[in-house]
């Protein structure tokens, strides 16, 4: 009997871990440069695109290869030879996953980092070793620390340019790790790096023997992840209701969606939200297999044991365990649109797979993103804006506070006009 060993690649493929991480700092700190190294180095980048930026990279007159090109997409990007949007690109390795968010540096573009940073698992902030700690340093920290992302790695760069240096690289640690005190940011690691030269990036340099701490490609791999979700608190948003309605599974009713957290069960005693109903967990599927537990993030069809009117928007959670409920909500808010916020102005919103409307209730300070000071006496909330704001909601929502869990905790704001998403909010 033979073996499918590419079905078993496959599927070996399929269940590697993801880890998902965004890119930030200043312009021309080298985020662009750092993933082409990063893609270039590790064997993730087609030769006829090496070629393409090869050429590009010499009608430019650039000494060398230029490979920023390999994120910076746009028209307007490369001309300008900046990060306007945020890029997204994949690539993997033998041992994970990974999706990169190339955010760009500038202040008038923090909402694309607020997106791009949204779901990531790390960031990476760089430093330009000439220049030390920036004001954009303490914003993409500050910024980080408010989306909750888990890890945070500081690469030092162009160490080439100061002679590889590691009084230099100290400076700047001492420097973020007090700023980065007055943050509840829980993992914060720091890596010299060249990305123009390739050290420390896939391999390690030769020219920093001081440093004993491993390559940037070798902490992406190896950075435990598996505790970033909450397996604590289960929570979990019903999106669909399966009715199969064949011969089969004609009396199947299941509830699918995405574990917002927690570990489910067959036979867990479980509460349905917002009617209060009770019931024990029958089964529960994906699309291949029966379950015997499911855990954030997976996408299931839980089945309960009784008859339970559910649909869109409801949510199962456990007896002893239930979200806040409530329709006056604080949150921190990050503003997307050029049109300001109405004070008292009315949007849709977007929590879990609930929709609802809302009122904005009260602003209560905007904050100063150079020096992170809170202005009171400025309610005047316009893009880019990040300011703490009271909702007051047409009907009630299941939430937790965003530290505890950021897809519970997170909603967005839409202009019911436009229908455009005009701010992402942190529940706080």
């Amino acid at each position: 009997m033979t073996t499918d060993t590419s079905t078993q690649d496959t599927k070996g493929y399929l269940n590697m871990e993801l880890l998902r991480f965004t890119t930030a700092g200043s312009v021309d700190d080298g985020k662009s440069t750092l993933i082409g190294r990063l893609l270039y180095d590790s064997k993730s980048i087609f030769e006829d695109q090496y070629e393409a930026i090869e050429e590009s990279s010499k009608r430019k007159g650039d000494e060398h290869v230029n490979l920023a090109l390999l994120t910076d997409g746009l028209r307007a990007e490369r001309e300008q030879g900046i990060t306007i949007d945020v890029a997204y690109r994949y690539f993997a390795t033998p041992k994970r996953k990974f999706i990169i968010a190339d955010t760009p540096g500038h202040i008038q573009y923090t909402r694309n980092m607020v997106t791009g940073a949204s779901t990531a698992n790390l960031a990476l902030i760089l430093v330009d070793a000439r220049k030390g700690v920036v004001e954009q340093t303490y914003r993409h920290t500050f910024i980080a620390a408010l989306l909750g992302i888990p890890h945070v790695v500081f690469c030092i760069n162009k160490m080439d340019l100061v002679d590889y240096k590691e009084e230099t690289f100290n400076t700047i640690k001492d420097q973020v790790e007090a700023f980065a005190s007055k943050l509840e940011t829980k993992d914060i690691r720091f890596l010299p790096i060249s990305a123009l030269q390739g050290d420390n990036v896939v391999y390690e340099s030769e020219h920093m023997p001081w440093y004993k701490g491993g390559t940037l490609l070798y902490l992406l791999e190896t950075i435990h992840i598996g505790s970033d979700h909450n397996h604590i608190d289960c929570r979990f948003p019903v999106q669909q209701v399966i009715r199969p309605q064949s011969d089969k599974y004609h009396d199947f009713r299941g509830y699918a969606g995405r574990i917002a957290g927690g570990v489910f069960k067959p036979g867990d005693d479980v509460t349905v939200l917002p009617s209060g109903f009770s019931s024990k967990i029958q089964s529960i599927h994906t699309y291949t297999e029966e379950l015997s537990e499911a855990f954030a993030p997976m996408s299931v069809t839980i089945q309960l044991e009784d008859e339970i009117d559910i649909s869109r928007g409801d949510m199962i959670v456990r007896d002893n365990n239930r979200p806040h409920v409530g329709q006056d909500i604080d949150i921190m808010i990050c503003w997307m649109n050029e049109k300001p916020l109405v004070p008292n102005g009315k949007y849709a919103i977007q929590h879990t797979t609930n929709d609802a409307r809302c009122l904005v209730k009260n602003i209560h300070y905007k904050v100063d993103i150079n020096t992170l000071h809170r202005m009171e006496d400025d309610k005047s909330i316009k893009m880019n804006d990040i300011a703490r704001v009271t909702l007051r909601t047409t009907k009630p929502l299941f939430y937790d506070r965003y530290s505890r869990n950021r897809v519970t905790g997170s909603v967005i704001l839409i202009d019911e006009g436009t229908n455009e998403t005009v701010a992402a909010g942190m529940i706080i």
